[in-house]
Formats: structure tokens, C-alpha cells, sequence
């Protein structure tokens, strides 16, 4: 990890931390929630050595990227973190036209957009717990969430301003992380409110064995710097996308794409999901998709979890192009 190298660029008005190693075609690789670019540390320093260039920024409002406004969601809207990652590119990669992109969670929702709104920058992708679901033009989708799961399910909790960041305050964010982090159960993710994560079962002692106390600690200090409201943002900006992605109803994304999901990950939990993967529907939208898999035994952070498997994923795929 020490060889991985740290610098700032100036991207679409942020001044955007990325981390960089190796030397070969690029490969961007766009973290989640609550996460940053140290997500990917161990399949940076895997493709680097299968002779890539691995590249991975701390997002819009996370880490050590600075200069969005977090007091205003709807500067967190996709068109801003699409906007995030192509200016990136055109910084980072100015001769290569096309590059290799792997995402997890928010990170592959950012990667979905992108390849349907700019489908010229990417060469393949890899997407890792989110499916790509298109958009719905007779459901705002917040309230579709509440009307499925309720209000306390953490996506609705995560609407009001200052409202969940009042309660993870008291608790601290090394506390709150390790419960996200090591969270298994791919039931609805809710906590009521008042109770917040105390309703939610403490995760193991020793945290897993994919999650030491030292690497905690790395995501808690920054996130005790930037606060969660950056990363919470993406939420709230979440029916300001619906409008504003009307004109692609209906488009699909075609670029060639593999997908990996964990078999516990709450989202392939989440009602319909299993059947719109498996059945056709995710197809006919990604008609490239070349392949699904299902992790026996992981849960949402396969990255992190089962940080081998994943990287051979990535290197079988993308050396194919």
C-alpha cells in the first residue's frame, strides 16, 4: 500500500483526491457509500501488478476532495458526479479515448450514468452490488422506497438535512462505520427513528476478518474530518435525478459490462431484484452484459470481503479488451 501515490487535481470545480499505481491502460475505480478510494486498495495494487494503471479518487464530498457545497444537495445531482469523473478523466488520461471503469454501490450507479450518457469514455465496465434499474416515470423514487419498506428505512431516513447527522453525531463515526461496514443481514436496512443504528446488532468484536481496527480507523478519521453530510447528499439529490434523467426513459446501456454482487448484499435482497438480474430484465437494458456473479457467503462490501476473488474478476474481464 505505501507505493500507492497521492495527489490533487483540479476537476470540474473540486480540488479531487485521487490515489495512482501502476503504469498501463487505466483503469478508474469509483467507490461507494460510506466509503472512499481506500475501498479499492487491494485491487489497485493487484491490476498495477497485471500491468495497469490503477486510479482511484475520493468522491464529490468525501475525503480529502474538497470544494463541493455541502450545504446544497442539488449540487450532488448525477449529472455533477458524472461531470466529477469525465473531467477526471480528461485530467488524468488525455490520450487514451476509452477506459476501463470498476464501481461499487453509489460508485456503480455514478458508472451506470456514465456509460449511458457518455458511453465513448469507457471500454468496459465492472460494476459490483447495484444493478443498473432504469428509471421509473410514474414514481418519484424515494417515495417508492417508503411506500415498499417504510420510513425508517435508511434511504428515507437519509432525506431531511441535518436529521440523521444529528443522530450519528453522539454515537461518533468510528461506531457508525463499523456497523455499516460489517453490516450482513440482507433484510431492509431500517433504523427507527430516536433509536437510529442502536436498533441495529453490534457487529462482531474482532469486526470480520476482511476489516482490521487500523483500517477503521483510516475511514474513521476522515469521515470525522468531512462529516457524513457529503456522502448523504448523494441521497438527497435522489429525486432530483428522477426529473432530471426523464429524457433517458427506456435508453439502455451498452457497454460490455460484467456484474458482481454479493450473495447476502441487502440490495440483490431488495424486492424484485433477483428476478430483474436473473430473468432478463437487467439484459434488456445492459444488452452487453456478459456475465452475473453471485459470491457464495458475501455480503455488500465484496470489495473489501473477498478482495482476491474480486480483483481476478476484474483482470479476467477487462484483459479481454
Amino acid at each position: 500500500m505505501e507505493k500507492i501515490e497521492h495527489k490533487m487535481v483540479a476537476v470540474n470545480g473540486l480540488n479531487m483526491h485521487i490515489a495512482e499505481l501502476g503504469q498501463g491502460p487505466t483503469i478508474l475505480f469509483i467507490h461507494g457509500f460510506p466509503e472512499l478510494w481506500y475501498s479499492w486498495r487491494h485491487q489497485m495494487v493487484y491490476l498495477a501488478e497485471c500491468g495497469y494503471r490503477a486510479v482511484a479518487p475520493d468522491l464529490r464530498g468525501y475525503g480529502d476532495t474538497t470544494g463541493a457545497p455541502l450545504n446544497d444537495p442539488s449540487k450532488f445531482t448525477i449529472f455533477h458526479l458524472v461531470g466529477d469523473v469525465v473531467a477526471l478523466l480528461e485530467a488524468i488520461a488525455p490520450n487514451e479515448d476509452k477506459v476501463f471503469v470498476v464501481a461499487h454501490d453509489w460508485g456503480a450507479f455514478i458508472a451506470w450514468h456514465l456509460c449511458l450518457f457518455r458511453p465513448d469514455k469507457v471500454k468496459a465496465l465492472v460494476n459490483l452490488s447495484v444493478h443498473y434499474l432504469p428509471r421509473n416515470s410514474n414514481m418519484n423514487p424515494v417515495e417508492g422506497l417508503k411506500a415498499l419498506y417504510g420510513e425508517d428505512y435508511y434511504i428515507c431516513r437519509f432525506q431531511e438535512e441535518g436529521d440523521i447527522e444529528a443522530e450519528f453525531a453522539p454515537i461518533g463515526a468510528k461506531s457508525v462505520l463499523k456497523k455499516m461496514l460489517t453490516y450482513r443481514d440482507p433484510a431492509p436496512f431500517c433504523f427507527p427513528k430516536g433509536k437510529g443504528l442502536e436498533a441495529i446488532a453490534d457487529a462482531p468484536s474482532d469486526l470480520s476478518t476482511w476489516l482490521s481496527e487500523e483500517e477503521l480507523d483510516y475511514y474513521a478519521n476522515k469521515f470525522e474530518h468531512t462529516s457524513f453530510t457529503g456522502a448523504l447528499n448523494y441521497y438527497r439529490a435522489l429525486s432530483m435525478n428522477s426529473e432530471l434523467t426523464a429524457p433517458w426513459t427506456g435508453a439502455q446501456v451498452n457497454v460490455p459490462t460484467k456484474f458482481i454482487v454479493g450473495e447476502f448484499d441487502l440490495v440483490y435482497h431488495m424486492r424484485g431484484a433477483k428476478e430483474y438480474i436473473h430473468n432478463g430484465g437487467f439484459k434488456k437494458y445492459v444488452p452487453l452484459l456478459e456475465g452475473v456473479v453471485v459470491l457464495e457467503g458475501a455480503a455488500h462490501f465484496v470489495n473489501q470481503e473477498r478482495p482476491h476473488e474480486i480483483s481476478k474478476h476484474i483482470y479476467d474481464f477487462i484483459q479481454k479488451f
